[in-house]
C-alpha cells in the first residue's frame, strides 16, 4: 500500500496540519536562505534549496496535490516579498521540481533515494527557473546553466543528505502507520535498521514494532 495512502486515512485535519507545517517549515527555510550571502557565479536570487526539504517529504508522505500545495505557497510568498519576477521564477522551478520528484519517487525501478532524489529536484528546478528567466529577459540568461547544472547538482546532493538525516524527526509528524509506510514504501527509504522483534513468553516472534 503507497504511504500517501495510509496516510489519507489519518483524516483530512491531520493532513491539513501536517501540510501547513511542512509549509511553515518551508517558509522559515526560505527565510534562512536569503539571509545567506549570494554565490558570485549563480543568477540573482539563486538559493542553496534546503525550503525543498519540505516539498520532498510532503511528495514521499502526503501526496502530489499537497506537495504542489506547498510549492505554490513558496511562490506567493517570494512574489511578496521581493515582486513579480520572483514569483515567477519560484513557482516554475518549484512545480516542475515537484512534478519530478513526485514522478521519480514513484518509479519501482530504478528506485531513487534521497541523494538521486535531491539532484534531481535541484536540476528541475534551476530549468524550470531558467527557461522563465530566458523567456522574461533574452536568450542570454542561458549562459548560466553550466554553472546551474554543476551547483544544481551539489545542492541537490546537499539537500537529499540533509533529508535523510531529518527524515526520522519528520517522520514524527506522522501517524504510526503512515510512518512506517514512509520507511519503507516508495523510491525513499531512510535505511534505518528497525528495531529489534521481541518475543513472547512462548518463544514465538512477534512483529516488528514500529512507533
Amino acid at each position: 500500500m503507497r504511504k500517501d495512502v495510509v496516510f489519507a486515512r489519518a483524516g483530512p485535519a491531520r493532513r491539513v496540519a501536517v501540510t501547513g507545517l511542512l509549509a511553515a517549515l518551508a517558509l522559515t527555510l526560505s527565510l534562512l536562505e536569503g539571509m545567506l550571502p549570494p554565490v558570485p557565479v549563480l543568477p540573482p536570487g539563486a538559493k542553496l534549496g534546503l525550503s525543498n526539504l519540505a516539498v520532498m517529504f510532503a511528495v514521499q508522505s502526503l501526496g502530489l496535490l499537497p506537495a504542489l500545495g506547498i510549492a505554490l505557497v513558496k511562490g506567493v510568498f517570494a512574489g511578496l516579498a521581493r515582486g513579480g519576477v520572483a514569483l515567477l521564477m519560484s513557482l516554475s522551478g518549484g512545480l516542475l521540481s515537484t512534478l519530478v520528484v513526485f514522478g521519480l519517487s514513484r518509479l519501482k525501478r530504478p528506485r531513487f533515494g534521497f541523494l538521486g532524489l535531491g539532484v534531481a529536484g535541484a536540476l528541475s528546478h534551476n530549468l524550470g527557473q531558467l527557461l522563465t528567466a530566458t523567456l522574461l529577459t533574452s536568450p542570454a540568461a542561458a549562459w548560466y546553466a553550466p554553472w546551474l547544472i554543476v551547483f544544481g547538482v551539489l545542492f541537490g546532493a546537499v539537500t537529499g543528505i540533509v533529508l535523510r538525516v531529518t527524515m526520522p524527526v519528520l517522520n514524527r509528524l506522522l501517524p504510526s502507520q503512515a510512518a512506517q509506510a514512509a520507511r519503507g514504501a516508495g523510491g525513499i527509504s531512510p535505511g534505518s535498521a528497525n528495531r529489534p522483534e521481541r518475543k513472547k513468553s512462548g518463544g514465538k516472534k512477534s512483529g516488528t514494532d514500529i512507533s
